[in-house]
């Protein structure tokens, strides 16, 4: 997913909806590897709550549902951004995507 132009498309691919069967409302792409999202959980991450910041923002996809949640088919309009991610990390993996954040928390900073 690079094009905020394909979230209808992405959305419709993947098969992102809710556990009934509706449109989600919104979903996030995160335009990296693996490796820099499972680093978040292990070096490049800090305590957040129950979850993990991470200390890098990272270039983001979020597509937000325009139409009805209950319309066929669901359309999506999508914006890029560049946000610190706060995901939920099991056994050193990442396992959740909880919020992305605009600025990094002041306490976080070196």
């Amino acid at each position: 997913m690079t094009n905020v132009k394909k979230c209808d498309q992405e959305m419709r691919n993947r098969d992102i909806k809710t556990i009934d069967n509706k449109c989600k409302e919104t979903n996030t792409f995160i335009l990296s590897t693996n490796k820099p999202v499972k680093a978040i959980c292990e070096k490049a991450g800090k305590p957040f709550g129950q979850m993990t910041v991470s200390l890098q923002p990272f270039p983001i996809i979020v597509c937000e549902l325009k139409s009805d949640v209950s319309s066929t088919p669901c359309q999506y309009s999508g914006k890029r951004l560049t946000r610190y991610l706060v995901i939920g990390c099991e056994n050193g993996f990442p396992v959740h995507f909880d919020r992305d954040l605009v600025n990094l928390p002041a306490h976080f900073e070196n």
